[in-house]
Protein backbone atom coordinates (compact mmCIF):
# COMPACT_ATOMS: atom_id res chain seq x y z
CA UNK A 1 0.00 0.00 0.00
CA UNK A 2 0.95 3.31 -0.70
CA UNK A 3 1.67 5.30 2.20
CA UNK A 4 2.69 9.24 2.89
CA UNK A 5 2.10 11.97 5.10
CA UNK A 6 -0.40 14.52 3.73
CA UNK A 7 -0.98 17.92 4.86
CA UNK A 8 -4.04 17.27 6.43
CA UNK A 9 -1.90 14.27 8.05
CA UNK A 10 1.00 16.12 9.35
CA UNK A 11 -1.55 19.27 10.81
CA UNK A 12 -3.74 16.59 12.17
CA UNK A 13 -0.92 15.63 14.40
CA UNK A 14 0.17 19.43 15.64
CA UNK A 15 2.54 21.84 14.46
CA UNK A 16 5.53 20.35 16.43
CA UNK A 17 5.58 17.13 14.62
CA UNK A 18 8.14 15.70 12.73
CA UNK A 19 7.71 15.28 9.19
CA UNK A 20 7.72 11.86 8.43
CA UNK A 21 7.69 10.21 4.66
CA UNK A 22 7.92 6.41 5.27
CA UNK A 23 10.34 4.09 3.01
CA UNK A 24 7.83 2.48 0.30
CA UNK A 25 8.25 -1.15 -0.12
CA UNK A 26 8.06 -0.78 -4.37
CA UNK A 27 11.25 -0.15 -6.79
CA UNK A 28 11.54 3.24 -8.66
CA UNK A 29 9.01 2.84 -11.43
CA UNK A 30 10.63 1.40 -14.37
CA UNK A 31 9.28 3.33 -17.30
CA UNK A 32 9.07 1.63 -20.51
CA UNK A 33 10.25 3.33 -24.16
CA UNK A 34 7.18 3.88 -25.30
CA UNK A 35 5.21 4.82 -22.07
CA UNK A 36 5.19 9.31 -21.17
CA UNK A 37 7.39 9.98 -17.82
CA UNK A 38 4.43 11.33 -15.33
CA UNK A 39 6.29 14.74 -13.88
CA UNK A 40 6.00 16.82 -10.97
CA UNK A 41 7.12 19.94 -10.80
CA UNK A 42 7.71 21.55 -7.21
CA UNK A 43 8.04 25.29 -7.41
CA UNK A 44 6.79 26.67 -10.35
CA UNK A 45 8.71 30.43 -10.49
CA UNK A 46 11.08 31.69 -12.53
CA UNK A 47 13.39 28.99 -13.26
CA UNK A 48 10.52 26.22 -12.67
CA UNK A 49 8.56 27.93 -15.01
CA UNK A 50 11.74 27.87 -17.60
CA UNK A 51 12.48 24.04 -16.49
CA UNK A 52 8.58 23.40 -17.46
CA UNK A 53 9.07 24.83 -20.81
CA UNK A 54 11.43 22.78 -21.25
CA UNK A 55 10.12 19.21 -20.19
CA UNK A 56 6.64 20.47 -22.18
CA UNK A 57 8.70 20.58 -25.15
CA UNK A 58 9.62 16.76 -24.78
CA UNK A 59 7.36 14.06 -26.87
CA UNK A 60 7.40 11.74 -24.25
CA UNK A 61 7.15 13.39 -20.92
CA UNK A 62 3.74 14.76 -19.37
CA UNK A 63 3.44 17.34 -16.36
CA UNK A 64 0.45 15.49 -14.30
CA UNK A 65 1.24 17.98 -11.29
CA UNK A 66 2.30 21.49 -10.16
CA UNK A 67 2.74 22.94 -6.87
CA UNK A 68 3.75 25.61 -5.56
CA UNK A 69 3.23 27.95 -1.87
CA UNK A 70 1.64 30.95 -4.19
CA UNK A 71 -1.88 30.18 -5.62
CA UNK A 72 -1.47 32.70 -8.74
CA UNK A 73 2.16 30.56 -9.89
CA UNK A 74 0.77 27.35 -9.46
CA UNK A 75 -2.98 28.45 -11.09
CA UNK A 76 -0.60 29.83 -14.30
CA UNK A 77 1.44 26.93 -14.38
CA UNK A 78 -1.62 24.38 -14.40
CA UNK A 79 -2.96 26.69 -17.67
CA UNK A 80 -0.01 26.47 -19.25
CA UNK A 81 0.09 22.84 -19.17
CA UNK A 82 -3.15 22.19 -20.07
CA UNK A 83 -3.03 24.70 -23.05
CA UNK A 84 0.11 23.18 -24.14
CA UNK A 85 -1.42 19.64 -24.17
CA UNK A 86 -4.88 20.71 -25.49
CA UNK A 87 -3.66 21.81 -28.60
CA UNK A 88 -2.93 17.85 -28.68
CA UNK A 89 -5.30 15.79 -28.04
CA UNK A 90 -2.84 12.47 -28.14
CA UNK A 91 -0.50 14.45 -26.27
CA UNK A 92 -1.72 14.08 -22.56
CA UNK A 93 -3.95 11.62 -20.63
CA UNK A 94 -4.86 13.15 -17.71
CA UNK A 95 -5.51 16.90 -16.51
CA UNK A 96 -2.67 19.00 -14.64
CA UNK A 97 -3.37 19.42 -10.99
CA UNK A 98 -2.31 21.67 -8.63
CA UNK A 99 -1.15 21.20 -4.69
CA UNK A 100 -0.35 23.90 -2.21
CA UNK A 101 1.99 21.21 -0.42
CA UNK A 102 4.57 19.53 -1.78
CA UNK A 103 3.78 15.95 -0.17
CA UNK A 104 0.41 16.28 -1.64
CA UNK A 105 1.91 16.25 -4.85
CA UNK A 106 4.21 13.35 -3.95
CA UNK A 107 1.02 11.32 -3.23
CA UNK A 108 -0.37 12.10 -6.86
CA UNK A 109 -1.46 8.78 -8.12
CA UNK A 110 0.68 7.66 -10.85
CA UNK A 111 3.62 9.69 -10.50
CA UNK A 112 7.14 8.91 -11.60
CA UNK A 113 9.40 12.03 -11.31
CA UNK A 114 9.43 15.61 -10.02
CA UNK A 115 11.26 18.41 -10.39
CA UNK A 116 12.33 20.18 -7.70
CA UNK A 117 12.84 24.16 -8.09
CA UNK A 118 12.31 26.03 -4.52
CA UNK A 119 14.44 28.43 -2.85
CA UNK A 120 18.03 26.70 -1.90
CA UNK A 121 16.83 26.01 1.42
CA UNK A 122 14.20 23.98 0.41
CA UNK A 123 15.89 21.77 -1.52
CA UNK A 124 17.41 19.09 0.92
CA UNK A 125 13.90 18.09 2.31
CA UNK A 126 11.85 17.94 -1.03
CA UNK A 127 14.70 15.60 -2.49
CA UNK A 128 14.54 13.42 0.63
CA UNK A 129 11.15 12.83 0.59
CA UNK A 130 10.40 12.49 -3.12
CA UNK A 131 13.45 9.73 -2.87
CA UNK A 132 11.52 8.12 0.15
CA UNK A 133 8.64 7.84 -2.02
CA UNK A 134 10.88 6.32 -4.81
CA UNK A 135 10.57 9.40 -7.64
CA UNK A 136 12.99 10.13 -9.50
CA UNK A 137 14.55 13.81 -9.02
CA UNK A 138 16.48 16.65 -11.06
CA UNK A 139 16.96 19.15 -8.27
CA UNK A 140 18.53 22.83 -8.97
CA UNK A 141 21.90 24.05 -8.10
CA UNK A 142 23.14 24.98 -5.26
CA UNK A 143 22.06 21.05 -4.47
CA UNK A 144 22.21 22.11 -1.11
CA UNK A 145 22.04 24.87 2.39
CA UNK A 146 24.54 23.65 4.24
CA UNK A 147 27.20 20.77 4.20
CA UNK A 148 25.72 18.18 6.47
CA UNK A 149 21.84 18.19 4.98
CA UNK A 150 24.26 17.28 1.77
CA UNK A 151 25.85 14.26 2.83
CA UNK A 152 22.57 13.12 4.38
CA UNK A 153 20.60 13.79 0.80
CA UNK A 154 23.22 11.61 -0.76
CA UNK A 155 22.76 8.54 1.77
CA UNK A 156 19.30 9.19 0.64
CA UNK A 157 19.57 8.84 -2.91
CA UNK A 158 21.91 5.97 -2.57
CA UNK A 159 19.42 4.29 -0.29
CA UNK A 160 16.31 4.32 -2.43
CA UNK A 161 17.49 3.34 -5.80
CA UNK A 162 16.23 6.38 -7.68
CA UNK A 163 18.29 8.73 -10.95
CA UNK A 164 19.10 12.11 -9.36
CA UNK A 165 20.11 14.58 -11.85
CA UNK A 166 21.74 18.00 -10.01
CA UNK A 167 20.69 21.10 -12.20
CA UNK A 168 24.53 22.03 -13.38
CA UNK A 169 23.72 22.13 -17.03
CA UNK A 170 26.68 23.86 -17.92
CA UNK A 171 28.30 20.12 -17.76
CA UNK A 172 26.27 19.27 -20.64
CA UNK A 173 25.19 22.62 -22.46
CA UNK A 174 26.64 25.98 -23.46
CA UNK A 175 28.02 25.21 -26.95
CA UNK A 176 30.41 22.38 -24.96
CA UNK A 177 32.60 25.50 -24.29
CA UNK A 178 32.84 24.30 -20.12
CA UNK A 179 33.33 20.18 -21.61
CA UNK A 180 36.17 21.19 -23.65
CA UNK A 181 37.88 23.37 -21.11
CA UNK A 182 37.46 20.24 -18.41
CA UNK A 183 39.29 18.38 -21.18
CA UNK A 184 41.81 20.06 -22.45
CA UNK A 185 42.85 20.68 -18.25
CA UNK A 186 42.21 17.11 -17.98
CA UNK A 187 44.32 15.82 -20.97
CA UNK A 188 47.24 18.28 -19.50
CA UNK A 189 47.24 20.74 -22.38
CA UNK A 190 48.04 23.44 -19.94
CA UNK A 191 50.27 21.29 -17.46
CA UNK A 192 49.98 20.94 -13.55
CA UNK A 193 47.19 23.63 -12.81
CA UNK A 194 49.19 26.00 -10.47
CA UNK A 195 45.95 28.41 -9.94
CA UNK A 196 41.92 28.58 -10.63
CA UNK A 197 40.26 31.61 -10.72
CA UNK A 198 36.49 31.89 -10.22
CA UNK A 199 33.94 35.24 -11.56
CA UNK A 200 31.32 34.70 -9.38
CA UNK A 201 29.30 37.23 -6.69
CA UNK A 202 29.69 38.64 -3.45
CA UNK A 203 29.19 35.86 -0.49
CA UNK A 204 25.58 35.52 1.57
CA UNK A 205 24.70 38.21 3.97
CA UNK A 206 22.21 38.00 7.25
CA UNK A 207 18.66 38.91 6.00
CA UNK A 208 17.23 41.97 7.77
CA UNK A 209 14.24 42.69 5.60
CA UNK A 210 11.58 44.44 7.02
CA UNK A 211 8.14 42.72 7.87
CA UNK A 212 5.16 43.82 5.32
CA UNK A 213 1.96 41.73 5.51
CA UNK A 214 0.71 38.07 3.77
CA UNK A 215 -0.40 38.50 0.22
CA UNK A 216 -3.43 36.45 -0.17
CA UNK A 217 -2.81 33.21 -1.63
CA UNK A 218 0.18 33.28 -0.55
CA UNK A 219 1.40 30.33 2.51
CA UNK A 220 4.67 32.04 3.53
CA UNK A 221 5.02 29.52 7.15
CA UNK A 222 5.71 26.81 4.30
CA UNK A 223 7.89 28.91 2.03
CA UNK A 224 9.86 29.51 5.39
CA UNK A 225 9.83 25.82 5.75
CA UNK A 226 13.43 24.80 7.64
CA UNK A 227 14.03 28.26 7.84
CA UNK A 228 14.10 30.28 11.13
CA UNK A 229 11.02 32.32 11.67
CA UNK A 230 10.62 35.87 10.88
CA UNK A 231 8.02 38.09 8.61
CA UNK A 232 7.33 38.03 5.16
CA UNK A 233 8.79 40.40 2.38
CA UNK A 234 8.48 40.50 -1.50
CA UNK A 235 11.80 40.28 -1.81
CA UNK A 236 12.01 37.02 -0.86
CA UNK A 237 8.70 35.80 -1.98
CA UNK A 238 7.77 37.89 -4.86
CA UNK A 239 3.70 38.29 -5.36
CA UNK A 240 2.05 36.75 -7.72
CA UNK A 241 3.59 35.50 -11.32
CA UNK A 242 7.36 37.09 -11.44
CA UNK A 243 9.83 37.55 -14.12
CA UNK A 244 12.95 38.22 -12.42
CA UNK A 245 14.92 35.79 -10.27
CA UNK A 246 14.09 36.82 -6.53
CA UNK A 247 16.81 38.20 -3.98
CA UNK A 248 16.26 35.38 -1.23
CA UNK A 249 19.29 34.41 -3.24
CA UNK A 250 21.45 37.16 -1.01
CA UNK A 251 20.81 35.96 2.17
CA UNK A 252 22.28 33.09 4.21
CA UNK A 253 19.21 31.63 5.74
CA UNK A 254 18.04 30.81 2.16
CA UNK A 255 20.86 30.74 0.27
CA UNK A 256 24.58 30.82 0.11
CA UNK A 257 24.67 34.81 -2.16
CA UNK A 258 26.17 34.71 -5.20
CA UNK A 259 29.16 32.79 -4.62
CA UNK A 260 26.57 30.01 -4.08
CA UNK A 261 24.39 31.25 -6.74
CA UNK A 262 26.76 30.98 -10.06
CA UNK A 263 29.42 29.65 -7.72
CA UNK A 264 27.42 25.84 -7.82
CA UNK A 265 27.89 26.37 -11.92
CA UNK A 266 31.75 27.87 -11.97
CA UNK A 267 32.91 26.13 -8.83
CA UNK A 268 31.55 22.72 -10.44
CA UNK A 269 33.35 22.77 -13.17
CA UNK A 270 37.13 23.94 -11.09
CA UNK A 271 36.09 20.67 -9.89
CA UNK A 272 35.50 18.40 -12.71
CA UNK A 273 38.50 20.18 -14.34
CA UNK A 274 40.60 18.66 -11.20
CA UNK A 275 38.78 15.51 -11.00
CA UNK A 276 37.55 16.21 -7.79
CA UNK A 277 33.55 15.17 -8.34
CA UNK A 278 33.94 13.12 -4.54
CA UNK A 279 36.66 15.57 -3.24
CA UNK A 280 37.37 18.92 -2.53
CA UNK A 281 40.30 21.59 -1.04
CA UNK A 282 41.64 21.33 1.99
CA UNK A 283 42.22 25.14 3.17
CA UNK A 284 39.96 28.05 3.55
CA UNK A 285 41.95 31.17 3.41
CA UNK A 286 39.82 34.22 3.33
CA UNK A 287 41.19 38.24 2.79
CA UNK A 288 41.47 40.56 6.18
CA UNK A 289 37.88 42.24 5.13
CA UNK A 290 37.50 42.44 1.19
CA UNK A 291 34.37 40.29 -0.10
CA UNK A 292 36.42 39.00 -3.33
CA UNK A 293 39.94 36.94 -2.84
CA UNK A 294 39.09 34.05 -0.76
CA UNK A 295 41.04 31.22 -1.23
CA UNK A 296 40.46 27.67 -1.93
CA UNK A 297 43.92 25.24 -1.22
CA UNK A 298 43.78 21.71 -2.64
CA UNK A 299 45.92 18.76 -1.51
CA UNK A 300 48.36 18.62 -4.80
CA UNK A 301 48.77 22.63 -4.37
CA UNK A 302 46.46 24.07 -6.78
CA UNK A 303 45.07 27.30 -5.20
CA UNK A 304 41.34 28.60 -6.50
CA UNK A 305 40.35 31.98 -5.91
CA UNK A 306 36.83 33.64 -5.46
CA UNK A 307 36.99 36.38 -8.04
CA UNK A 308 37.72 37.74 -11.90
CA UNK A 309 36.50 38.82 -14.71
CA UNK A 310 36.18 35.52 -16.01
CA UNK A 311 33.52 32.61 -15.33
CA UNK A 312 36.49 29.75 -15.21
CA UNK A 313 39.89 31.04 -15.62
CA UNK A 314 42.52 27.92 -15.01
CA UNK A 315 46.54 29.11 -15.06
CA UNK A 316 48.85 26.01 -15.70
CA UNK A 317 52.54 25.71 -16.64
CA UNK A 318 52.28 25.36 -19.85
CA UNK A 319 49.58 27.95 -20.19
CA UNK A 320 45.82 29.07 -19.44
CA UNK A 321 42.31 28.75 -20.13
CA UNK A 322 39.63 31.10 -20.18
CA UNK A 323 36.04 29.75 -20.68
CA UNK A 324 32.45 31.39 -20.33
CA UNK A 325 28.94 30.74 -21.68
CA UNK A 326 29.66 32.07 -25.05
CA UNK A 327 33.04 32.11 -25.18
CA UNK A 328 36.56 29.89 -25.32
CA UNK A 329 39.99 30.67 -25.10
CA UNK A 330 43.17 29.78 -24.29
CA UNK A 331 47.13 31.82 -24.14
CA UNK A 332 48.66 29.98 -26.74
CA UNK A 333 45.76 30.10 -28.89
CA UNK A 334 46.81 26.80 -29.82
CA UNK A 335 45.42 24.87 -26.63
CA UNK A 336 42.05 25.49 -27.80
CA UNK A 337 42.73 24.86 -31.49
CA UNK A 338 43.98 21.22 -31.16
CA UNK A 339 41.29 19.07 -31.24
CA UNK A 340 41.14 16.37 -28.65
CA UNK A 341 41.82 12.94 -30.04
CA UNK A 342 39.89 9.83 -29.83
CA UNK A 343 42.19 8.03 -27.61
CA UNK A 344 42.47 11.19 -25.01
CA UNK A 345 40.43 11.61 -21.83
CA UNK A 346 36.79 12.74 -22.90
CA UNK A 347 33.71 14.00 -20.53
CA UNK A 348 30.83 12.29 -20.09
CA UNK A 349 28.91 12.44 -23.58
CA UNK A 350 25.59 15.00 -22.48
CA UNK A 351 24.23 17.66 -24.11
CA UNK A 352 21.56 18.40 -23.11
CA UNK A 353 20.84 18.22 -19.55
CA UNK A 354 17.21 17.82 -19.19
CA UNK A 355 16.97 15.24 -21.70
CA UNK A 356 20.35 13.30 -20.40
CA UNK A 357 18.07 13.00 -17.13
CA UNK A 358 14.92 11.71 -18.46
CA UNK A 359 17.11 9.06 -21.01
CA UNK A 360 18.70 8.10 -17.49
CA UNK A 361 15.55 7.49 -16.02
CA UNK A 362 14.60 5.23 -18.94
CA UNK A 363 17.47 3.30 -19.20
CA UNK A 364 18.57 3.45 -15.16
CA UNK A 365 21.92 4.39 -15.76
CA UNK A 366 23.50 7.23 -13.85
CA UNK A 367 23.28 10.79 -15.43
CA UNK A 368 25.84 13.08 -15.70
CA UNK A 369 25.48 15.23 -12.54
CA UNK A 370 24.65 12.61 -9.78
CA UNK A 371 23.67 14.01 -6.45
CA UNK A 372 27.68 13.43 -4.89
CA UNK A 373 28.58 15.66 -7.54
CA UNK A 374 26.16 18.06 -6.71
CA UNK A 375 26.81 17.79 -3.14
CA UNK A 376 30.81 18.00 -3.29
CA UNK A 377 30.53 21.07 -5.45
CA UNK A 378 27.96 23.31 -3.24
CA UNK A 379 30.22 22.19 -0.25
CA UNK A 380 32.55 24.46 -2.12
CA UNK A 381 30.26 27.30 -2.22
CA UNK A 382 29.47 26.92 1.75
CA UNK A 383 32.85 26.53 2.09
CA UNK A 384 33.64 29.48 0.78
CA UNK A 385 31.14 31.16 2.95
CA UNK A 386 32.05 30.15 5.83
CA UNK A 387 35.68 31.19 5.44
CA UNK A 388 34.08 34.84 4.69
CA UNK A 389 31.53 34.91 7.69
CA UNK A 390 34.86 33.36 9.93
CA UNK A 391 37.60 35.64 8.86
CA UNK A 392 40.06 33.20 9.69
CA UNK A 393 42.19 30.40 8.27
CA UNK A 394 40.65 27.22 8.03
CA UNK A 395 41.29 23.48 7.20
CA UNK A 396 38.72 20.76 6.30
CA UNK A 397 39.16 17.76 5.63
CA UNK A 398 36.78 16.66 2.32
CA UNK A 399 36.91 12.88 3.72
CA UNK A 400 35.38 13.23 7.40
CA UNK A 401 33.73 16.41 5.87
CA UNK A 402 34.97 18.47 8.90
CA UNK A 403 36.98 21.37 9.77
CA UNK A 404 39.71 21.75 12.52
CA UNK A 405 37.88 24.39 14.31
CA UNK A 406 34.82 23.97 16.79
CA UNK A 407 33.33 27.51 15.44
CA UNK A 408 33.35 26.48 12.16
CA UNK A 409 32.10 22.85 12.58
CA UNK A 410 29.10 24.61 13.81
CA UNK A 411 28.15 26.33 10.30
CA UNK A 412 28.43 23.08 8.80
CA UNK A 413 24.86 22.26 9.62
CA UNK A 414 21.47 23.65 10.69
CA UNK A 415 19.00 22.84 13.10
CA UNK A 416 15.53 23.18 10.90
CA UNK A 417 12.78 24.60 12.38
CA UNK A 418 10.93 21.44 14.60
CA UNK A 419 8.04 21.03 12.44
CA UNK A 420 10.36 20.39 9.33
CA UNK A 421 12.43 17.74 11.02
CA UNK A 422 12.48 14.54 8.66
Amino acid sequence: MRSSLSRRQFLATGASAAVAFPLLGEEPKKVSPNEKLNLGFIGVGTMGRGHLGGFLGMKDVQVVAVCDVVAERREDAQKRVDNHFSKNKKGQTTACATYADFRDLLAHKDLDAVVIATPDHWHTITSILAARGKKDIYCEKPLTHDIAEGRRLVGEVAKSGIIFQTGSQQRSEFNNYFRTAVELVRNGRIGKVKTIKIGVGNPSKPCDLPTQDVPKGTDWDVWLGPAPERGYNEILCPKGVHGHFPAWREYREYAGGGVADMGAHHFDIAQWALDMDNSGPVEIIPPEKDLRGLKLIYANGTEMIHGGSVDCEFIGEKGTIRVWRNKLESDPMEIVKTPIGESEWHTYPSHDHKRNWVECVRSRKQPICVAETGHRSATVCHLTNIGYQLRKKLRWDPVKEQFDDAEANKLVSREPREKWKI
